[in-house]
């Protein structure tokens, strides 16, 4: 068996740019070079995926780098079939590094006859080979015990807190947090702990999927400057009404932070039409060109919040320590200098 003197990654199609500045990150930590673990992730003409790795990974720490977002079902396979290709290479452990968590919205049964597509997908990662989870935001805080194996879930608030700090500086008192939902609190309410604000919530109440047919804002926030936060943004036909009716209750700004960028169908182009001033995702989900393009859209990186996860993992150390703003400012001390 060899010495494991580095930890190993490998990566999918997914978000290879996110992959490769975890590494970069990282060998700036580690003062060596750590590079991507040589692979090819191909599919054939039929549509099926292949995998296979150039690398001797027998006895390693392996970290496959995989969010499971669109295409969720090719993207999933992916991970999967990386896993079992490192496991059968003999691979001492496997993590899966999953910045996004796809199906995390199916995690219950809503209606009769209908499926927990977020358990499944759990037991069919567990059952790939993987023994460990590393994601971002779940949306559900339950689905970590879907797993019957450790699951890290990293937040996005404290790095949120360090962005909102860094962009309102001699404005804070005027900040207010909002959750766009009654389900979404808990959130909000620890990113106002973090900045010291208070906290509004927009009540909406859905008469069909995806339509929002009337929506309360609880709390006071004329003159105020709005802090939308939630986990994911997909059509942003919420979150753009949610914005139109801060304005119209008397707020001076609406600003929204979203951990995971789904974007889909008219989603940019509402954003982009909204009054919201901005929009900052993470880059959990490779960006497309229109959401890098769009004026109102910024994009703050994961990379290094996931690439010290992933050493003090290997380490064995604790990771809920980068949930700390002491901990947490210095490894992101490049983009937002101390005040």
């Amino acid at each position: 068996m060899p010495t494991r003197t580095e930890p190993k990654l490998i990566s999918g199609n997914a978000n290879r740019p996110l992959a490769k500045a975890i590494t970069r990150r990282m060998s700036m930590h580690r003062g060596v070079r750590i590079d991507l673990v040589d692979a090819r992730v191909e599919r054939f003409n039929d549509g099926e995926i292949f995998v296979e790795v150039y690398e001797n990974v027998r006895g390693e720490d392996m970290f496959i780098l995989q969010p499971t977002s669109n295409p969720a079902n090719d993207n999933l396979m992916e991970l999967l079939i990386m896993a079992d290709a490192l496991r059968r290479s003999s691979a001492a452990r496997i993590t899966a590094v999953l910045p996004y968590f796809g199906y995390a919205r199916q995690d219950r049964r809503t209606k009769a006859r209908t499926p927990i597509s977020a358990k499944l997908v759990a037991n069919m990662i567990v059952e790939a080979g993987i023994e460990r989870v590393l994601t971002m935001d779940l949306h559900a805080a339950q689905i970590q015990g879907f797993f019957d194996i450790p699951v890290d879930n990293l937040y996005a608030s404290p790095l949120f807190a360090l962005d909102i700090r860094a962009q309102f500086k001699g404005r804070m008192d005027e900040l207010i947090v909002v959750s766009p939902d009654v389900g979404g609190v808990g959130r909000a309410r620890e990113l106002a702990k973090r900045i010291s604000s208070p906290l509004a919530i927009v009540d909406k109440r859905r008469e069909n999927p995806g339509e929002v047919a009337e929506m309360t804002v609880i709390g006071d926030v004329k003159d105020r400057t709005c802090i939308i936060i939630d986990d994911m943004v997909d059509t942003a036909g919420t979150l753009c009404k949610a914005a139109e009716v801060l304005m119209e209750s008397g707020a001076k700004e609406v600003h929204a932070y979203i951990t995971h960028g789904v974007m889909s169908g008219p989603a940019v182009e509402r954003v982009s039409n909204s009054v919201m001033k901005s929009l900052v995702l993470t880059d959990s989900i490779r960006p497309t060109e229109p959401v890098k393009l769009a004026a109102n859209i910024r994009i703050v990186p994961t990379a290094p919040m996931f690439a010290q996860a992933i050493l003090n993992i290997w380490h064995g150390t604790s990771v809920s320590s980068l949930f700390d703003d002491a901990t947490l400012s210095p490894i992101y001390d490049s983009l937002y200098a101390a005040e």
